[in-house]
C-alpha cells in the first residue's frame, strides 16, 4: 500500500473567495475524487482550525493506494487535474510525502 500525504498553504484570498471558503471547495473536490478515480482506496482531507495558533499549512490530504502506479493514475486522472488546477490558483505552498505502508 502507498500513502500519499500533501499539505497546502492557501492564500488569504483567491478566486474572489476567502481562505476558508477555498479550503472547503478544495476539500469537497478532493473527496469527490473517490467517486471518479477507482484506484483511490481512501481519502481524507483536514482543514486547519481557523483560530489555531500559527501553523505552516491550512489543509492536508491523506490518500491510500494499492501500488505506486495507482498514484500516477490518480495524479493524471482528468478529474484530479481539474481539482489540482483550482488548488494551483489558491495555494502559496505545497509539501508532500509518499511512502510504502
Amino acid at each position: 500500500m502507498i500513502k500519499h500525504i500533501v499539505f497546502f498553504r492557501l492564500a488569504d484570498e483567491a478566486e474572489g473567495r476567502s481562505k476558508l471558503e477555498n479550503a472547503a471547495i478544495i476539500r469537497d473536490g478532493l473527496l469527490a475524487l473517490k467517486q471518479h478515480v477507482d484506484v483511490l482506496v481512501s481519502a481524507e482531507v483536514g482543514i486547519n482550525i481557523p483560530n489555531a495558533p500559527k501553523t505552516d499549512h491550512d489543509l492536508c490530504l491523506i490518500c491510500t493506494f494499492e501500488k505506486w502506479e495507482d498514484l500516477d493514475t490518480y495524479q493524471n486522472h482528468p478529474e484530479h487535474v481539474k481539482v489540482a488546477e483550482y488548488i494551483g490558483k489558491c495555494k502559496t505552498n505545497r509539501s508532500a510525502v509518499d511512502y510504502v505502508i
